[in-house]
């Protein structure tokens, strides 16, 4: 299991980060999605712990804070070092009827985070993150207001999950103004069928050096192999239940018709091949996994081990390419002299 380094800080975390989406059930999508109690993901946690996993990612939002509550209790009985792992939660999801329990105002931001440290027995969280962009909150309250819990010390670092790439950069541009810390992190969707963030936000956080948390590396199990053209997976496949991401079929099925032969020349799962796929892209920090059974965890962190060659990258890469779009096909055009210039200047 590799570190990297989070963003421009000086914490690593491991190049697999353990998603607990899978905990606590309840009503909802949170049913749909897995509903693991106390000791099903007290094994999970240690399964992947043990396999030289750090950093374990939860939210508020999940399972109405039972997932937060099991994690933290999980920690706890398994008498995990603090210093050992580095917990990573959220904040923006509607949390209580209240007109003010949502949002990334300062208002739901300090409540939020005084909830989480609670649920989570902490007494700081390492990676607190916007779940979410608040079209009716002020960039500037919601980085103030971070800011102040990272002073605080509540909070280490500060991240963003499903935001823009101008509103990172906003964000950016009032933390350097006002001497604010930061956003480190952006948590989002990305995977071989599913490659949208390569046009805007892959070149913004390689500019701002930001890093990347990957959420539903196999797009909600439609990328495990399962699934094809002419099936639709198990009875239970969590996508028959909640159809998440949204992802074009027919793309997606030929990527997985060029993973499976990958896949069976190694003896190892399409799943796998799809995980390993987004470990070989440099802008990756870490993967988020979830899973409901110890073998699917095993299975997933198996794909560390994998290693595609050139010939297999440029194959998967031409399969899953994005369609040109402006002004990107533009920007690729005009760049072209001043891209050979610089290589040839590299070259010396």
């Amino acid at each position: 299991m590799r570190n990297h380094p989070l963003g421009r800080t000086g914490l690593f975390v491991s190049e697999l980060c353990l998603g607990t989406m899978t905990f606590g059930g309840g009503e909802g999508i949170w049913g749909q999605i897995g509903s693991l109690q106390q000791a099903e993901a007290e094994r999970l946690i240690g399964q992947a712990l043990d396999a030289g996993v750090n950093f374990i990612d939860t939210a508020d939002v999940y399972a109405g804070g039972k997932s937060e509550l099991i994690t933290g209790q999980a920690l706890r009985a398994l008498k995990v070092p603090r210093e050992n792992v580095i917990v990573a939660t959220k904040v923006f999801g509607e949390m209580g009827p209240a007109a003010n329990s949502r949002g990334a105002s300062r208002h739901h931001i300090l409540d939020g985070v005084k909830a989480s440290l609670k649920r989570l027995q902490l007494d700081h969280i390492d990676l607190y993150q916007i779940h979410g962009f608040d079209p009716a909150t002020p960039i500037e309250e919601t980085v103030r207001a971070l800011d102040d819990l990272v002073r605080q010390g509540h909070v280490r670092y500060v991240g963003a999950s499903n935001w823009a790439a101008w509103q990172i950069v906003k964000a950016h541009g009032i933390a350097e103004r006002l001497r604010l810390a930061r956003f480190e992190s952006l948590q989002a969707y990305y995977t071989i069928a599913g490659r949208d963030l390569e046009r805007e936000l892959i070149p913004m956080l390689r500019s701002e050096g930001v890093g990347l948390m990957v959420w539903s590396p196999l797009a909600g199990g439609l990328l495990s192999g399962k699934f094809g053209r002419d099936h639709r997976g198990d009875e239970g496949s969590r996508r028959n239940t909640f159809d998440f991401p949204p992802v074009d079929r027919e793309r997606a099925f030929a990527c997985v018709d060029a993973m499976r032969p990958i896949a069976q020349a190694r003896g190892v799962s399409v799943a796998q091949i799809a995980i390993a796929w987004l470990l070989h892209q440099p802008q990756v920090t870490t993967v988020i996994i979830g899973a409901k059974r110890p073998d699917q965890l095993a299975d997933n962190l198996a794909a560390t081990a994998v290693v595609l060659s050139d010939d297999e990258l440029r194959q998967l890469d031409e399969v899953s390419r994005l369609p040109a779009e402006y002004p990107g096909w533009m920007l690729a055009r005009q760049g072209e002299y001043r891209r050979k210039q610089i290589a040839a200047a590299q070259t010396r």
